[in-house]
């Protein structure tokens, strides 16, 4: 079965729908950010402040690799993986992508008070956040399924996700 991938901006719900998708299909679940910490160690913050982004991307790069060759899963991606063709190139070769969507003020309402969100740190994440969707949008848009998650309760994205996977043939 292919892998189904999970992009889209932080706070858009991937961590939470690809669990319950997962579950549903019955599917192993994997989060690429936690596999990113665990292989260093510490949290994506901390190898941020530590190492910078470049050196995050670089080891996201190879997570990505990694788990793109496996097969059967539901992968939740981190927010950036995007941004690297060959990151896509790598996840599209045994996956279909779905991309989840959300409003600025939405992703600001999911995300604040978590201080684990590095490119959110600054002193106004709404902007910030308009900013990188904007930067983003392009490459989410590449995805073979768009879903927006505003105002919709976990079941009702788990569903549209499997109806538009039905639709594909999946």
């Amino acid at each position: 079965m292919k892998n189904i991938v999970l992009v889209g901006f932080m706070g858009t719900g991937k961590t939470i729908v690809g669990r319950a998708l997962a579950e549903w299909l019955g599917m192993e679940f994997v989060e690429l950010d936690a596999e990113v910490e665990a292989e260093e160690g510490i949290s994506i913050k901390e190898i941020f402040e530590r190492y910078g982004e470049p050196y995050f991307r670089d080891l996201e790069t190879e997570i990505v690799k990694r788990f793109s060759q496996k097969e059967g899963l539901v992968i939740s991606t981190g927010g950036g993986v995007v941004l690297r063709e060959e990151n896509m190139k790598a996840l599209r070769e045994k996956g279909i992508i779905v991309c989840l969507w959300a409003e600025p003020e939405t992703i600001l309402e999911r995300t604040s008070g978590n201080n684990e969100r590095p490119l959110l740190n600054v002193d106004d994440p709404l902007n910030r956040i308009k900013e990188l969707l904007q930067q983003r949008r392009p490459f989410y848009e590449r995805a073979d399924i768009m879903i927006k998650t505003d105002s919709k309760d976990l079941d009702t994205v788990v569903n549209e996700i499997i109806e538009k996977l039905k639709e594909k043939g999946l």
